[in-house]
């Protein structure tokens, strides 16, 4: 069975640290020289690895990495216990509002920007969560 690892792109170590440890009250475990940390506190780690805008994304070149807000098919939802207090820190951490917060007939979702430009979702599951949209 693999298990996930969440790599998450900034241009600055400390303030994606800063970001995420007050946004979503990750801690710091294991640091691999200075441009490279671990995150644990959610499910699976978080590793912030530092790399400058305008870098190649592969070896074959194609894209370069932007730190302006920019579009992936792939984010990562964050599962909160309280929406309104998890809205107040993200935001007070620097995240952006992408719209209002959303009722699903799983609970109540908001979507943000981190401060790098990646899109993030909170979600806070009401008693059936994705259940209640089984089909």
């Amino acid at each position: 069975m693999p298990r996930l690892l969440l790599n998450i792109d900034v241009p600055d170590i400390a303030a994606g640290e800063a970001f995420y440890t007050t946004a979503l009250g990750l801690h710091v475990g294991r640091r691999f020289g200075p441009d490279f940390v671990e995150l644990l506190g959610a499910p699976s780690p978080i590793y912030l690895l530092k790399k400058e805008s305008g870098t190649s994304i592969g070896p074959a070149g194609g894209d370069t990495r932007r730190y302006d807000r920019h579009w992936s098919p792939i984010h990562p939802d964050f599962v909160v216990e309280d929406m309104d207090m998890a809205i107040e820190r993200a935001v007070a951490a620097g995240a952006v509002r992408e719209g209002e917060t959303c009722d699903a007939p799983y609970g109540r979702l908001a979507m943000f920007a981190d401060p790098f430009g990646h899109g993030f979702c909170l979600i806070e599951f009401n008693a059936e969560g994705y259940d209640a949209i089984v089909t």
